[in-house]
């Protein structure tokens, strides 16, 4: 079958080819998983992009209202625009504008789900639901041996206006995308807190 690109093409065109997946236990693929800072020039196919937004459009969320939306930016102009332009000042990182692919996670909000309902159990439901779609994203990118970034520290308005994309629109993050220049080095979780410390069995 003929690929198609992400934006085009309907869910079903894509067809998960991950070895990763069948060779590793799902636990081992998390704890392999490191941000990525370092990117080949190396274009990612649109399949394998495909893939990671398969993967996230299968995330539950509240209501099944699937607030989340992706921008896959490819475009060498645009995506030197938010890197050079989308970001916020104090934090260097100059490495984005190697990424070949930056992916703009945003929300789409439902007034019930999103609105009402947060008046009521002050809780955020579209903030739970597209952090959930980002790490299936990221953990299906990482099956596929690619590296990405969670970027938390951009300007919203400009990156908005970089793209054209409506006030409606809510960008609540960035995820850069590309195979790493190097292998990521495999680190000991020594900064992770302990099981003891964050989970109590009652």
């Amino acid at each position: 079958m003929k690929s198609r690109s992400p934006s085009r093409a309907r869910s079903h065109y894509w067809v998960f080819k991950i070895s990763a997946v069948d060779s590793k236990s799902f636990l081992e693929l998390v704890k392999r998983r490191r941000s990525c800072r370092d990117y080949s020039e190396a274009p990612v196919p649109d399949e394998l992009i495909g893939n990671c937004l398969e993967a996230a459009r299968l995330a539950p969320s509240a209501c099944n209202k699937q607030p989340w939306r992706f921008i896959v930016v490819k475009d060498c102009v645009l995506r030197g625009r938010i890197c050079s332009e989308g970001l916020l000042p104090g934090i260097p990182m100059p490495w984005t504008q190697k990424a070949p692919v930056i992916v703009v996670l945003g929300a789409e909000t439902s007034i019930v789900t999103h609105t009402i309902a947060p008046l009521i159990s002050k809780v955020q439901y579209h903030l739970v639901d597209i952090g959930i779609a980002g790490e299936h994203f990221v953990l299906a990118a990482e099956a596929q041996d690619l590296g990405t970034c969670w970027i938390g520290w951009f300007n919203e308005k400009k990156i908005r206006r970089i793209l054209n994309l409506p006030r409606s629109f809510q960008i609540l993050s960035l995820i850069s995308l590309g195979y790493p220049a190097s292998p990521l080095e495999l680190v000991q979780d020594s900064s992770r807190m302990k099981i003891e410390e964050i989970a109590k069995f009652l």
